[in-house]
């Protein structure tokens, strides 16, 4: 089982700090989402924000946190509405997606959202 590290009374300096204290059979998993919002988001800036992995650029695009049975992927409400189709058989809340840590990322569909959530942070500066 995996013991879920997403604390945010947790102090994390940056991601790589974020990835080393999860569980390692998680971090392959988390360094794929991470190479993809990168790729996504080459001028993106990594930080860490509320104890999560987060990319900004002019404000935050995204953050992700390993969670006990899902990877929590938090691009804000508005790609979840546009992508609503892509993600059905997802969990998702207003501003969440919930991707199960048994089966594989939808890597593709994360660059989507990450580049959708790009051309808001740019429309809106």
């Amino acid at each position: 089982m995996v013991t879920p590290m997403n604390n945010s009374n947790q102090k994390y300096k940056d991601i790589d700090e974020y990835h080393a204290a999860q569980p390692s059979t998680m971090r392959e998993m988390l360094e794929n989402m991470r190479q993809t919002i990168k790729q996504a988001a080459p001028n993106a800036i990594e930080t860490i924000s509320y104890g999560m992995p987060a990319f900004r650029q002019n404000k935050v695009l995204v953050y992700y946190a390993l969670n006990k049975k899902h990877i929590g992927f938090y691009p804000t409400p508005n790609p979840i509405i546009h992508f609503k189709k892509e993600l059905e058989g997802y969990d998702t809340s207003k501003g969440a997606i919930q991707f199960p840590i048994d089966k594989p990322l939808p890597l593709d569909l994360i660059k989507k959202i990450v580049k959708f959530r790009i051309a808001e942070d740019l429309a809106r500066h």
